[in-house]
Protein backbone atom coordinates (compact mmCIF):
# COMPACT_ATOMS: atom_id res chain seq x y z
CA UNK A 1 0.00 0.00 0.00
CA UNK A 2 0.83 3.35 -0.41
CA UNK A 3 0.10 5.96 2.22
CA UNK A 4 -1.43 9.09 1.69
CA UNK A 5 0.24 13.07 3.54
CA UNK A 6 -1.55 12.29 6.68
CA UNK A 7 -3.57 9.12 7.60
CA UNK A 8 -6.22 8.88 11.03
CA UNK A 9 -6.75 5.65 12.64
CA UNK A 10 -7.88 4.17 15.82
CA UNK A 11 -4.41 2.66 16.47
CA UNK A 12 -1.45 2.58 14.83
CA UNK A 13 1.37 0.23 15.75
CA UNK A 14 5.23 0.54 14.93
CA UNK A 15 6.87 -2.73 13.71
CA UNK A 16 5.43 -5.64 12.19
CA UNK A 17 6.69 -8.28 14.59
CA UNK A 18 4.45 -11.36 15.41
CA UNK A 19 3.10 -9.65 18.16
CA UNK A 20 2.33 -5.92 16.76
CA UNK A 21 0.10 -8.38 13.94
CA UNK A 22 -1.67 -9.92 16.99
CA UNK A 23 -2.48 -6.73 18.45
CA UNK A 24 -3.90 -5.33 14.94
CA UNK A 25 -5.72 -8.78 14.33
CA UNK A 26 -7.65 -8.36 17.58
CA UNK A 27 -7.96 -4.55 16.90
CA UNK A 28 -9.41 -5.27 13.69
CA UNK A 29 -11.85 -8.00 14.89
CA UNK A 30 -13.38 -5.51 17.51
CA UNK A 31 -14.44 -2.87 14.56
CA UNK A 32 -11.19 -0.60 15.27
CA UNK A 33 -9.45 1.15 12.76
CA UNK A 34 -5.69 -0.40 12.56
CA UNK A 35 -2.85 0.61 10.31
CA UNK A 36 0.64 -1.28 11.26
CA UNK A 37 4.19 0.50 9.65
CA UNK A 38 6.77 -1.63 9.14
CA UNK A 39 10.37 -0.96 7.75
CA UNK A 40 11.54 -4.54 5.93
CA UNK A 41 9.37 -5.19 3.59
CA UNK A 42 8.18 -8.06 4.91
CA UNK A 43 6.47 -8.65 8.00
CA UNK A 44 7.22 -11.09 11.21
CA UNK A 45 10.34 -9.36 12.65
CA UNK A 46 12.08 -12.61 14.19
CA UNK A 47 9.61 -14.50 13.40
CA UNK A 48 10.17 -15.87 10.09
CA UNK A 49 11.13 -18.42 7.82
CA UNK A 50 14.24 -17.62 5.32
CA UNK A 51 16.48 -19.67 2.63
CA UNK A 52 19.77 -18.40 3.42
CA UNK A 53 21.71 -19.82 0.69
CA UNK A 54 21.09 -18.99 -2.94
CA UNK A 55 19.82 -22.24 -4.68
CA UNK A 56 19.30 -24.15 -2.02
CA UNK A 57 15.40 -25.23 -1.11
CA UNK A 58 15.90 -25.13 2.72
CA UNK A 59 13.20 -22.78 4.56
CA UNK A 60 14.55 -22.00 7.95
CA UNK A 61 13.62 -20.16 11.31
CA UNK A 62 16.51 -17.76 10.97
CA UNK A 63 16.03 -16.04 14.82
CA UNK A 64 13.31 -17.64 16.06
CA UNK A 65 12.82 -21.49 16.40
CA UNK A 66 10.38 -23.11 18.86
CA UNK A 67 6.96 -22.21 20.19
CA UNK A 68 5.98 -23.20 24.28
CA UNK A 69 3.98 -19.28 24.97
CA UNK A 70 1.81 -18.99 22.55
CA UNK A 71 -1.42 -19.72 24.27
CA UNK A 72 -4.35 -21.67 22.10
CA UNK A 73 -6.61 -18.87 23.16
CA UNK A 74 -4.90 -16.38 20.63
CA UNK A 75 -4.73 -19.69 18.25
CA UNK A 76 -8.70 -19.89 18.53
CA UNK A 77 -9.32 -16.28 19.05
CA UNK A 78 -7.40 -15.37 15.56
CA UNK A 79 -8.53 -18.54 13.96
CA UNK A 80 -5.21 -19.62 12.85
CA UNK A 81 -4.60 -22.42 10.88
CA UNK A 82 -1.11 -23.68 12.45
CA UNK A 83 0.30 -27.30 13.25
CA UNK A 84 2.73 -27.74 16.17
CA UNK A 85 4.28 -30.99 16.59
CA UNK A 86 5.46 -32.40 20.10
CA UNK A 87 8.98 -33.78 20.45
CA UNK A 88 9.19 -37.30 21.86
CA UNK A 89 12.85 -36.40 22.97
CA UNK A 90 13.34 -33.89 25.52
CA UNK A 91 17.01 -33.74 25.43
CA UNK A 92 20.16 -35.24 25.23
CA UNK A 93 23.29 -34.32 26.91
CA UNK A 94 26.63 -35.91 26.38
CA UNK A 95 28.97 -36.28 29.50
CA UNK A 96 31.90 -33.34 28.64
CA UNK A 97 34.46 -35.33 30.65
CA UNK A 98 33.57 -38.69 28.48
CA UNK A 99 31.53 -37.78 25.70
CA UNK A 100 30.97 -41.68 25.23
CA UNK A 101 28.16 -41.54 27.48
CA UNK A 102 25.31 -38.95 27.82
CA UNK A 103 21.31 -38.67 29.36
CA UNK A 104 18.83 -39.05 27.04
CA UNK A 105 15.58 -37.75 27.89
CA UNK A 106 12.43 -39.23 26.19
CA UNK A 107 8.96 -38.22 27.17
CA UNK A 108 7.67 -41.54 26.27
CA UNK A 109 9.85 -44.17 27.91
CA UNK A 110 10.71 -43.66 31.79
CA UNK A 111 12.61 -46.78 32.26
CA UNK A 112 14.89 -45.59 28.93
CA UNK A 113 15.51 -42.21 30.78
CA UNK A 114 16.64 -44.03 33.64
CA UNK A 115 19.19 -46.41 32.24
CA UNK A 116 20.55 -43.34 30.50
CA UNK A 117 21.08 -41.75 33.71
CA UNK A 118 22.69 -44.71 35.40
CA UNK A 119 25.04 -45.42 32.27
CA UNK A 120 25.98 -41.53 32.73
CA UNK A 121 26.36 -40.90 36.19
CA UNK A 122 26.96 -44.88 37.45
CA UNK A 123 25.65 -46.25 40.62
CA UNK A 124 23.59 -42.74 41.71
CA UNK A 125 21.97 -42.55 37.99
CA UNK A 126 18.99 -44.10 39.35
CA UNK A 127 18.81 -41.99 42.38
CA UNK A 128 19.29 -38.65 40.25
CA UNK A 129 16.63 -40.10 37.42
CA UNK A 130 14.25 -40.06 40.36
CA UNK A 131 15.07 -36.58 41.49
CA UNK A 132 14.86 -35.06 38.12
CA UNK A 133 11.56 -36.73 37.44
CA UNK A 134 10.54 -35.56 40.72
CA UNK A 135 11.77 -31.93 39.86
CA UNK A 136 9.55 -31.66 37.03
CA UNK A 137 6.58 -33.18 39.18
CA UNK A 138 6.86 -29.91 41.37
CA UNK A 139 7.00 -27.32 38.40
CA UNK A 140 4.00 -28.86 37.01
CA UNK A 141 1.61 -27.04 39.66
CA UNK A 142 3.50 -23.60 39.09
CA UNK A 143 3.08 -24.24 34.86
CA UNK A 144 -0.39 -25.14 35.66
CA UNK A 145 -1.49 -21.86 37.71
CA UNK A 146 0.80 -19.36 36.08
CA UNK A 147 -0.19 -20.20 32.36
CA UNK A 148 -3.24 -19.65 32.46
CA UNK A 149 -2.70 -15.90 33.88
CA UNK A 150 -1.00 -15.09 31.02
CA UNK A 151 -3.71 -13.64 28.77
CA UNK A 152 -5.62 -12.12 32.02
CA UNK A 153 -4.96 -8.87 33.93
CA UNK A 154 -2.33 -9.31 36.14
CA UNK A 155 -2.87 -10.86 39.13
CA UNK A 156 -1.04 -10.14 41.85
CA UNK A 157 1.78 -12.08 43.33
CA UNK A 158 0.08 -13.41 46.46
CA UNK A 159 -2.99 -14.30 44.00
CA UNK A 160 -0.38 -16.36 42.48
CA UNK A 161 1.30 -18.17 45.09
CA UNK A 162 -1.96 -18.96 46.50
CA UNK A 163 -2.40 -20.76 43.51
CA UNK A 164 0.70 -22.56 42.90
CA UNK A 165 0.30 -24.09 46.79
CA UNK A 166 3.61 -24.69 47.12
CA UNK A 167 5.00 -21.81 49.01
CA UNK A 168 8.78 -23.55 49.08
CA UNK A 169 8.74 -23.41 45.29
CA UNK A 170 7.78 -19.99 45.07
CA UNK A 171 9.95 -18.72 47.61
CA UNK A 172 13.19 -20.46 45.72
CA UNK A 173 12.07 -19.41 42.59
CA UNK A 174 10.83 -15.55 43.28
CA UNK A 175 13.33 -14.51 46.35
CA UNK A 176 16.76 -16.60 46.05
CA UNK A 177 18.88 -17.47 43.19
CA UNK A 178 17.80 -19.99 41.09
CA UNK A 179 21.42 -22.09 41.43
CA UNK A 180 20.36 -22.63 45.35
CA UNK A 181 17.37 -24.37 44.28
CA UNK A 182 19.37 -26.26 42.00
CA UNK A 183 22.48 -27.79 44.00
CA UNK A 184 18.84 -28.96 46.69
CA UNK A 185 17.16 -30.62 43.51
CA UNK A 186 20.19 -32.51 42.07
CA UNK A 187 23.57 -34.43 42.83
CA UNK A 188 24.44 -34.09 39.51
CA UNK A 189 26.59 -30.93 38.23
CA UNK A 190 25.67 -32.51 34.96
CA UNK A 191 21.74 -32.61 35.56
CA UNK A 192 21.88 -28.93 36.89
CA UNK A 193 23.31 -27.67 33.68
CA UNK A 194 20.29 -29.38 32.09
CA UNK A 195 17.90 -27.38 34.08
CA UNK A 196 19.99 -24.15 34.60
CA UNK A 197 20.00 -23.97 30.86
CA UNK A 198 15.95 -22.69 31.08
CA UNK A 199 17.31 -19.77 32.61
CA UNK A 200 20.53 -18.37 30.40
CA UNK A 201 18.56 -18.04 26.63
CA UNK A 202 19.28 -15.03 25.80
CA UNK A 203 20.45 -14.09 29.44
CA UNK A 204 23.37 -12.86 30.60
CA UNK A 205 23.79 -14.73 34.29
CA UNK A 206 25.14 -16.78 36.71
CA UNK A 207 23.17 -19.58 38.36
CA UNK A 208 24.04 -17.83 41.44
CA UNK A 209 23.16 -14.27 39.65
CA UNK A 210 21.28 -12.27 42.85
CA UNK A 211 19.52 -9.90 40.62
CA UNK A 212 17.46 -12.97 39.63
CA UNK A 213 17.51 -12.54 35.46
CA UNK A 214 17.74 -16.21 35.60
CA UNK A 215 15.04 -17.29 37.40
CA UNK A 216 12.73 -14.91 35.43
CA UNK A 217 13.80 -16.30 32.73
CA UNK A 218 14.10 -20.07 33.98
CA UNK A 219 10.07 -19.22 34.91
CA UNK A 220 9.02 -18.00 31.49
CA UNK A 221 10.79 -21.53 29.96
CA UNK A 222 8.91 -23.95 32.20
CA UNK A 223 5.54 -22.53 32.07
CA UNK A 224 4.24 -22.68 28.36
CA UNK A 225 1.01 -24.39 27.66
CA UNK A 226 0.64 -24.91 30.89
CA UNK A 227 3.18 -27.84 31.10
CA UNK A 228 6.52 -26.31 29.57
CA UNK A 229 6.53 -28.48 26.43
CA UNK A 230 8.40 -26.91 23.48
CA UNK A 231 7.15 -27.70 20.38
CA UNK A 232 7.62 -27.66 16.36
CA UNK A 233 5.61 -25.29 14.25
CA UNK A 234 5.32 -27.37 11.24
CA UNK A 235 6.47 -24.84 8.04
CA UNK A 236 8.90 -23.19 10.28
CA UNK A 237 8.27 -19.47 11.84
CA UNK A 238 7.33 -18.30 8.75
CA UNK A 239 4.05 -19.81 9.09
CA UNK A 240 3.19 -18.89 12.14
CA UNK A 241 3.64 -15.12 10.52
CA UNK A 242 1.65 -16.17 7.58
CA UNK A 243 -1.19 -17.11 9.40
CA UNK A 244 -1.01 -13.81 11.37
CA UNK A 245 -0.76 -11.60 8.61
CA UNK A 246 -3.67 -13.31 6.94
CA UNK A 247 -5.86 -13.03 10.52
CA UNK A 248 -4.92 -9.37 10.48
CA UNK A 249 -5.63 -8.82 6.90
CA UNK A 250 -8.80 -10.54 6.57
CA UNK A 251 -10.09 -8.24 9.94
CA UNK A 252 -9.30 -5.36 7.72
CA UNK A 253 -5.52 -4.17 9.14
CA UNK A 254 -3.94 -2.20 7.07
CA UNK A 255 -0.33 -2.97 6.37
CA UNK A 256 2.32 -1.14 5.38
CA UNK A 257 5.97 -2.21 4.60
CA UNK A 258 9.27 -0.59 3.75
CA UNK A 259 7.81 2.34 5.32
CA UNK A 260 10.43 3.39 8.19
CA UNK A 261 8.98 5.24 11.81
CA UNK A 262 11.28 7.77 12.57
CA UNK A 263 9.31 9.51 15.25
CA UNK A 264 6.47 8.78 17.61
CA UNK A 265 5.25 11.60 19.76
CA UNK A 266 2.68 10.89 22.95
CA UNK A 267 -0.15 13.14 21.02
CA UNK A 268 -0.75 9.96 18.55
CA UNK A 269 1.36 11.10 15.77
CA UNK A 270 3.67 8.64 14.10
CA UNK A 271 5.75 10.45 11.71
CA UNK A 272 7.65 8.11 8.60
CA UNK A 273 9.77 8.05 5.76
CA UNK A 274 10.07 6.36 2.89
CA UNK A 275 10.48 8.57 -0.48
CA UNK A 276 8.87 11.25 1.54
CA UNK A 277 7.99 12.05 4.98
CA UNK A 278 4.45 11.06 6.07
CA UNK A 279 2.30 11.27 9.28
CA UNK A 280 -0.21 8.47 10.81
CA UNK A 281 -2.56 9.50 13.72
CA UNK A 282 -4.12 7.22 15.73
CA UNK A 283 -5.97 7.81 18.81
CA UNK A 284 -3.52 5.56 20.38
CA UNK A 285 -0.22 4.47 19.48
CA UNK A 286 1.39 0.61 19.95
CA UNK A 287 5.24 0.28 19.65
CA UNK A 288 6.05 -3.36 18.55
CA UNK A 289 9.76 -2.29 19.25
CA UNK A 290 11.96 -2.73 22.19
CA UNK A 291 11.20 0.43 25.07
CA UNK A 292 14.89 1.42 24.14
CA UNK A 293 14.38 1.48 20.55
CA UNK A 294 10.60 3.13 20.91
CA UNK A 295 12.83 5.90 23.55
CA UNK A 296 14.61 6.55 20.11
CA UNK A 297 11.67 7.38 18.38
CA UNK A 298 9.74 8.86 21.33
CA UNK A 299 13.78 11.34 21.69
CA UNK A 300 13.39 11.71 17.93
CA UNK A 301 9.52 13.35 17.87
CA UNK A 302 11.08 15.74 21.00
CA UNK A 303 9.55 14.02 24.01
CA UNK A 304 10.23 12.60 26.78
CA UNK A 305 11.42 8.52 26.65
CA UNK A 306 10.56 6.06 28.71
CA UNK A 307 13.61 5.43 30.95
CA UNK A 308 14.52 2.11 29.59
CA UNK A 309 17.97 0.82 30.27
CA UNK A 310 19.97 0.12 27.12
CA UNK A 311 19.14 -4.18 26.28
CA UNK A 312 22.14 -6.46 25.58
CA UNK A 313 21.46 -9.95 24.27
CA UNK A 314 23.80 -12.62 25.13
CA UNK A 315 23.34 -15.48 22.63
CA UNK A 316 24.68 -16.45 18.80
CA UNK A 317 22.63 -18.67 16.78
CA UNK A 318 24.20 -20.65 14.34
CA UNK A 319 21.54 -21.84 11.51
CA UNK A 320 23.28 -24.39 9.13
CA UNK A 321 21.76 -27.79 6.76
CA UNK A 322 24.00 -31.06 6.55
CA UNK A 323 24.06 -33.90 4.33
CA UNK A 324 23.24 -36.20 6.99
CA UNK A 325 23.49 -35.91 10.78
CA UNK A 326 26.99 -36.17 12.49
CA UNK A 327 28.05 -39.40 14.05
CA UNK A 328 28.17 -39.68 18.09
CA UNK A 329 30.37 -40.83 20.60
CA UNK A 330 27.93 -42.74 22.21
CA UNK A 331 27.11 -45.70 20.46
CA UNK A 332 23.71 -46.06 22.95
CA UNK A 333 21.80 -43.02 21.02
CA UNK A 334 20.82 -42.60 17.76
CA UNK A 335 21.94 -39.39 16.20
CA UNK A 336 18.00 -38.99 15.26
CA UNK A 337 17.17 -39.22 19.09
CA UNK A 338 20.18 -37.41 20.56
CA UNK A 339 19.51 -34.15 17.77
CA UNK A 340 15.49 -34.13 17.53
CA UNK A 341 15.31 -32.60 21.15
CA UNK A 342 17.72 -30.55 22.74
CA UNK A 343 21.02 -31.37 22.20
CA UNK A 344 23.22 -29.84 25.27
CA UNK A 345 26.64 -29.45 25.32
CA UNK A 346 29.12 -28.63 27.27
CA UNK A 347 26.45 -26.60 29.80
CA UNK A 348 27.02 -28.27 33.07
CA UNK A 349 26.60 -25.71 35.66
CA UNK A 350 30.04 -25.72 36.45
CA UNK A 351 31.19 -24.47 32.80
CA UNK A 352 28.27 -22.69 32.51
CA UNK A 353 29.16 -20.12 35.31
CA UNK A 354 33.21 -20.35 34.36
CA UNK A 355 31.87 -19.58 30.45
CA UNK A 356 30.20 -16.23 32.31
CA UNK A 357 33.42 -15.35 34.06
CA UNK A 358 35.25 -15.78 31.09
CA UNK A 359 32.74 -13.58 29.04
CA UNK A 360 32.61 -10.87 32.07
CA UNK A 361 36.38 -10.69 31.79
CA UNK A 362 36.57 -9.72 28.25
CA UNK A 363 36.84 -13.42 26.60
CA UNK A 364 34.75 -15.85 24.59
CA UNK A 365 33.92 -18.91 26.57
CA UNK A 366 36.22 -22.11 25.91
CA UNK A 367 34.06 -24.31 25.89
CA UNK A 368 31.43 -22.38 24.40
CA UNK A 369 27.73 -23.42 25.96
CA UNK A 370 25.61 -24.58 23.31
CA UNK A 371 22.20 -26.07 22.18
CA UNK A 372 21.25 -28.01 19.83
CA UNK A 373 17.89 -28.90 17.95
CA UNK A 374 16.91 -30.47 14.42
CA UNK A 375 13.47 -29.19 13.13
CA UNK A 376 13.56 -30.92 9.64
CA UNK A 377 13.71 -34.37 11.99
CA UNK A 378 10.29 -33.41 13.48
CA UNK A 379 8.73 -30.97 10.27
CA UNK A 380 10.89 -32.14 7.10
CA UNK A 381 8.37 -29.63 5.15
CA UNK A 382 10.67 -26.89 5.30
CA UNK A 383 13.05 -29.25 2.80
CA UNK A 384 12.85 -29.23 -1.07
CA UNK A 385 11.44 -33.31 -1.60
CA UNK A 386 15.07 -33.67 -3.27
CA UNK A 387 16.81 -32.85 0.05
CA UNK A 388 14.34 -35.21 2.31
CA UNK A 389 15.00 -37.95 0.19
CA UNK A 390 18.64 -37.52 -0.09
CA UNK A 391 18.58 -37.71 3.73
CA UNK A 392 19.75 -33.57 4.53
CA UNK A 393 18.41 -32.31 7.54
CA UNK A 394 18.74 -28.97 9.40
CA UNK A 395 20.88 -28.01 12.72
CA UNK A 396 20.26 -25.26 14.85
CA UNK A 397 23.20 -24.14 17.47
CA UNK A 398 22.14 -21.59 20.22
CA UNK A 399 25.54 -20.26 22.62
CA UNK A 400 25.06 -18.56 25.67
CA UNK A 401 27.19 -16.55 27.63
CA UNK A 402 28.20 -14.40 24.67
CA UNK A 403 26.80 -10.82 25.89
CA UNK A 404 27.07 -7.88 23.18
CA UNK A 405 29.75 -6.23 24.92
CA UNK A 406 31.92 -8.99 23.50
CA UNK A 407 31.83 -8.03 19.79
CA UNK A 408 30.15 -4.42 20.08
CA UNK A 409 33.83 -2.87 18.86
CA UNK A 410 34.43 -6.06 16.68
CA UNK A 411 34.19 -5.95 12.44
CA UNK A 412 30.61 -7.72 12.55
CA UNK A 413 31.73 -10.46 9.93
CA UNK A 414 35.21 -10.79 11.73
CA UNK A 415 32.38 -11.15 15.02
CA UNK A 416 30.42 -13.69 13.82
CA UNK A 417 33.70 -16.13 12.30
CA UNK A 418 35.11 -15.98 16.07
CA UNK A 419 31.23 -17.14 17.42
CA UNK A 420 30.90 -19.47 14.86
CA UNK A 421 34.37 -21.34 15.30
CA UNK A 422 33.56 -21.10 19.37
CA UNK A 423 30.09 -23.05 18.54
CA UNK A 424 31.24 -25.51 15.85
CA UNK A 425 34.78 -26.39 18.22
CA UNK A 426 32.08 -26.87 21.16
CA UNK A 427 30.37 -29.18 19.46
CA UNK A 428 32.97 -31.27 17.78
CA UNK A 429 34.10 -31.80 21.37
CA UNK A 430 31.28 -34.47 22.31
CA UNK A 431 30.36 -35.61 18.34
CA UNK A 432 32.55 -38.65 16.45
CA UNK A 433 33.78 -36.59 13.37
CA UNK A 434 34.78 -32.64 12.20
CA UNK A 435 31.40 -31.27 11.72
CA UNK A 436 32.61 -30.26 8.42
CA UNK A 437 32.43 -33.45 7.26
CA UNK A 438 28.83 -32.99 6.87
CA UNK A 439 27.67 -29.25 6.32
CA UNK A 440 26.30 -29.24 2.49
CA UNK A 441 27.62 -27.00 0.13
CA UNK A 442 25.06 -24.48 -1.97
CA UNK A 443 25.49 -24.42 -6.27
CA UNK A 444 27.87 -21.42 -5.60
CA UNK A 445 30.08 -23.65 -3.85
CA UNK A 446 29.47 -21.71 -0.30
CA UNK A 447 28.97 -23.91 3.03
CA UNK A 448 25.67 -23.86 4.42
CA UNK A 449 25.97 -22.58 7.62
CA UNK A 450 25.49 -18.95 9.37
CA UNK A 451 25.62 -17.52 12.41
CA UNK A 452 23.50 -14.84 13.32
CA UNK A 453 25.20 -12.51 16.21
CA UNK A 454 23.70 -10.14 18.02
CA UNK A 455 25.34 -7.64 16.07
CA UNK A 456 23.41 -9.02 13.16
CA UNK A 457 19.73 -8.68 15.23
CA UNK A 458 20.67 -4.91 15.83
CA UNK A 459 21.16 -4.98 12.35
CA UNK A 460 18.48 -6.30 10.46
CA UNK A 461 15.86 -6.45 13.19
CA UNK A 462 16.38 -3.08 15.02
CA UNK A 463 16.75 -5.29 18.50
CA UNK A 464 19.08 -3.00 20.32
CA UNK A 465 22.14 -4.82 21.57
CA UNK A 466 20.77 -7.75 20.14
CA UNK A 467 18.51 -8.74 23.23
CA UNK A 468 15.89 -11.58 21.87
CA UNK A 469 13.88 -10.34 24.87
CA UNK A 470 13.76 -6.72 24.35
CA UNK A 471 15.22 -5.99 27.57
CA UNK A 472 15.26 -7.80 31.18
CA UNK A 473 12.18 -10.71 31.29
CA UNK A 474 9.37 -9.30 34.60
CA UNK A 475 7.70 -11.04 36.53
CA UNK A 476 4.23 -11.86 35.00
CA UNK A 477 2.17 -10.78 38.14
CA UNK A 478 2.03 -7.22 40.17
CA UNK A 479 2.82 -6.53 43.40
CA UNK A 480 -0.41 -4.70 44.03
CA UNK A 481 -3.45 -4.13 42.27
CA UNK A 482 -2.88 -1.59 39.37
CA UNK A 483 -5.36 1.16 38.56
CA UNK A 484 -5.42 1.97 34.87
CA UNK A 485 -5.94 -0.69 32.01
CA UNK A 486 -2.50 -0.60 30.68
CA UNK A 487 -0.68 -1.18 33.72
CA UNK A 488 -3.23 -4.18 34.54
CA UNK A 489 -2.34 -5.68 30.90
CA UNK A 490 1.49 -4.85 31.26
CA UNK A 491 1.93 -2.68 28.78
CA UNK A 492 1.81 1.06 30.01
CA UNK A 493 4.82 3.60 29.10
CA UNK A 494 4.45 6.77 30.90
CA UNK A 495 2.49 8.38 28.25
CA UNK A 496 -0.75 7.21 27.70
CA UNK A 497 -1.18 7.44 24.51
CA UNK A 498 1.35 5.03 23.60
CA UNK A 499 1.18 1.21 24.57
CA UNK A 500 4.03 -1.70 23.92
CA UNK A 501 2.85 -4.48 22.55
CA UNK A 502 6.07 -6.57 21.74
CA UNK A 503 8.57 -8.77 23.69
CA UNK A 504 9.27 -5.32 25.63
CA UNK A 505 5.92 -6.01 27.51
CA UNK A 506 5.24 -7.00 30.84
CA UNK A 507 4.87 -10.58 29.76
CA UNK A 508 6.75 -10.40 26.44
CA UNK A 509 9.09 -12.64 25.53
CA UNK A 510 9.75 -15.48 22.87
CA UNK A 511 7.06 -16.26 19.97
CA UNK A 512 3.74 -16.08 22.21
CA UNK A 513 1.44 -13.04 20.78
CA UNK A 514 1.20 -12.17 24.98
CA UNK A 515 2.37 -9.15 24.40
CA UNK A 516 -0.15 -8.08 21.58
CA UNK A 517 -2.95 -10.41 22.73
CA UNK A 518 -2.57 -7.73 26.30
CA UNK A 519 -1.64 -4.58 24.51
CA UNK A 520 -4.84 -5.08 22.23
CA UNK A 521 -7.13 -5.41 25.39
CA UNK A 522 -5.45 -2.62 26.96
CA UNK A 523 -6.67 -0.65 24.06
CA UNK A 524 -9.77 -1.81 24.04
CA UNK A 525 -10.79 -0.65 27.37
CA UNK A 526 -8.99 2.54 27.00
CA UNK A 527 -10.82 3.16 23.14
CA UNK A 528 -13.92 2.21 24.75
CA UNK A 529 -13.79 4.73 27.71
Amino acid sequence: MTASDSRRYDVVIAGAGHNALVAAAYLAQAGRRVAVIEKAEAVGGAAVSERPWFGVDARLSRYSYLVSLLPQKIIDDLGLRITLKRRRYSSYTPDPRDPSRGILIDTQDAEATTASFVRTLGDEGAAEAERFSAFGERLAPLAAAVFPTMTDPLPTAEELRARVGDDDLWDALTTRPLGDLLRRSFESDLVRGIALTDGLIGTFATSDDPSLVQNRCFLYHVIGGGTGDWDVPVGGMGAITKELERAALEAGVEIFTGVEVVSISPDGDVHTMTDRSEVFHGELVLSGVGRAALDRLLSAGGSATTGAETPEGAQVKVNMLLSRLPRLRDGSVTPEAAFSGTFHVNETMTQVDAAYAAASGGLIPEPLPVEIYCHSLTDPSILGDHLVVDGAQTLTMFGLQVPHRLIADMDPVAAGAKLLAAAQASLESVIAEPLRECILRAPDGRLCIEARTTHDLEESLNMIGGDIFHGALSWPWLDAPASTPAARWGVATPHPRVLVCGSGAQRGGAVSGIGGQNAAMAALEILEG
